[in-house]
């Protein structure tokens, strides 16, 4: 996490209230350089709770802060839990329970987002429906199921000491890329509604367009160290802007080049008003004057993230070198 010092407490408290043992669980807080009050929040906790540990990480993203915590971590089963997120009373014993269960070597829920003032609603609504997220169904599956992915991630700590740890290259994605690695090696991963958490989504449009389109920008590296990693849905939004790109130019250059922008055009917004009549109906009217406009920015920044990244990274489609550090105690992590 990072700056997260009005939520911090809050988040703790979900932590510490689990109905897992308290003596059989540690936490480790790893902060990417929080310029806020987090670093003392977590601190001054720490006084009444001796199992929490605070681990600084500089590189500021994702997958650095996860391997630094990896590093010190104990337990012989690792729970991730992102900032932004509040997890039931029981979240980790369901997880450690539908690993011992199933012999999974990666368990998570579904992803119940939840949005601050009308737009973030909005937003929740949307990336809980198929039109919003493909079939990313950790969104809006309500069934136990082997999936390719699942939301943050529970595994046992051998996991790890096979394939390694999470690859410091992707500043987005790196999750995706580690579950295929898993898989590669003969690993399933586990939804299980059972496993429940609320996670506080993006409530701007400028927000959502950068987060997205980080999603896209860097799905291309995954795309280029793991071809086989990627699933149809994932194309889906970079044809679309593509498509939209040339007939735009089309436009300009033919003289009946308008026919391809009502094609292209119109067929995505007959289909947009559609899935969001279709989806307002399902989370609430109120959120049907907005819902067009969300799934319109999910889906043109993420497509143009990835073109933007295929531009980008067109010379590395040979290079298959990621950045994944092997696991290990490592001396110098600061606490």
């Amino acid at each position: 996490m990072r700056n997260e010092g009005k939520h911090i407490v809050e988040f703790l408290q979900c932590i510490f209230a689990q109905d897992y043992p308290a003596d059989r669980m540690e936490v480790i807080v790893s902060d990417g350089g929080s310029d806020d009050n987090t670093p003392q929040a977590v601190t001054e906790y720490a006084k009444r709770h001796p199992n929490l540990r605070l681990v600084h990480n500089p590189g500021r993203i994702v997958p650095t802060g996860l391997n630094l915590a990896l590093a010190v971590a104990k337990g012989e089963i690792i729970v991730r839990v992102d900032g932004h997120t509040i997890i039931d009373q029981d979240y980790v014993r369901r997880c450690v329970e539908a690993l011992e269960r199933t012999g999974a070597a990666n368990v998570g829920g579904r992803m119940d987002a939840v949005g601050k003032g009308p737009f973030g609603s909005a937003v929740a609504a949307a990336t809980s429906s198929p039109f919003g997220v493909g079939g990313a169904r950790f969104h809006y599956s309500d069934r136990e199921e082997w999936v390719d992915t699942v939301y943050m991630g529970a595994w046992p700590r051998r996991i790890f000491d096979e394939i390694g740890l999470f690859d410091e290259e992707l500043v987005r994605d790196q999750d995706d890329e580690f579950n295929y690695r898993l898989r590669e090696h003969g690993g399933k991963i586990l939804l299980s509604p059972n496993i429940k958490s609320k996670y506080t989504n993006r409530s701007s449009p400028r927000a959502l367009w950068k987060q997205y389109f980080q999603y896209g920008f860097w799905k291309v590296r995954v795309l280029q160290k793991h071809p086989r990693q990627m699933r149809l849905r994932q194309f889906v939004p970079p044809s679309f802007v593509l498509s939209l790109l040339i007939v735009l130019g089309l436009w300009f250059l033919v003289p009946k080049g308008w026919i391809g922008i009502v094609a292209v055009g119109g067929g995505y917004i007959v289909a947009n008003l559609a899935a969001s009549v279709l989806t307002a109906s399902r989370s609430g009217r109120r959120h049907l004057p907005l819902l067009p406009s969300v799934f319109a920015i999910l889906h043109v920044s993420y497509g143009l993230g990835f073109l933007v990244g295929l531009v980008r990274f067109w010379k590395r489609w040979g290079d298959k070198v990621g950045s994944v550090p092997r696991l290990q105690t490592k001396s110098d992590v600061r606490s």
